[in-house]
């Protein structure tokens, strides 16, 4: 059954990305590291046998990897958007799935590899971040969808992680995946630029 991984990602515009990290380093210093950090994600995991790579772009398609299939993320909160791809009756054919932010400097394919384990004793799996909040959320969609899956998630906070596994039914299997810094404001980036000189 082939694996899916799907990168959640913004049309790379100046002013429209990486928004909060712009407050700190500025609008073409975000974008900057938003499209290296994107394209080395591509770069690092579009190869790899073990899965299919799709990006998932927002507002409406970009064409920017030409050898990776590209998908729309659905209107609605970030909730609902990756519901859809997480649904066994969404748009990607059987089998499982995971979703990965485009902001996580240090992931390499081991980190989803790990996750994909993960899933073939659990029904979900999240790969935490020291902020409250997850780089990855993966599903094995072998049952159907939860029903009220990512309700009441206060998102972009330190409850984000929790609220969402405070969502999923009781009874439902899930793991927590290795722990990952994502770069959403300009503590997280210091933190990243000082672990790349040590």
């Amino acid at each position: 059954m082939q694996r899916h991984v799907v990168v959640f990602a913004r049309q790379p515009r100046l002013g429209t990305v990486k928004r909060r990290l712009a407050r700190s380093i500025g609008d073409g210093a975000a974008l900057a590291f938003y499209r290296a950090t994107l394209a080395t994600l591509v770069r690092r995991l579009g190869d790899d046998p073990r899965w299919r790579l799709h990006v998932a772009w927002t507002p409406q398609s970009a064409r920017l990897f030409p050898r990776i299939s590209a998908l729309v993320q659905a209107p609605g909160d970030l909730g609902h958007r990756m519901a859809q791809f997480l649904d066994p009756h969404g748009p990607l054919p059987a089998g499982p799935t995971v979703i990965i932010g485009s902001d996580v400097p240090t992931l390499e394919a081991p980190h989803v590899w790990r996750a994909f384990r993960a899933l073939g004793s659990a029904d979900f799996v999240f790969g935490p971040a020291p902020d409250g909040g997850y780089w990855l959320v993966g599903a094995a969609r072998r049952r159907a969808m939860p029903h009220g899956l990512f309700r009441n998630v206060r998102w972009s906070s330190a409850d984000a992680l929790n609220d969402s596994l405070a969502s999923l039914p009781r009874g439902t299997a899930r793991l927590l995946a290795d722990r990952l810094d994502d770069v959403d404001d300009g503590d997280a980036y210091m933190r990243w630029r000082a672990g790349r000189r040590a």
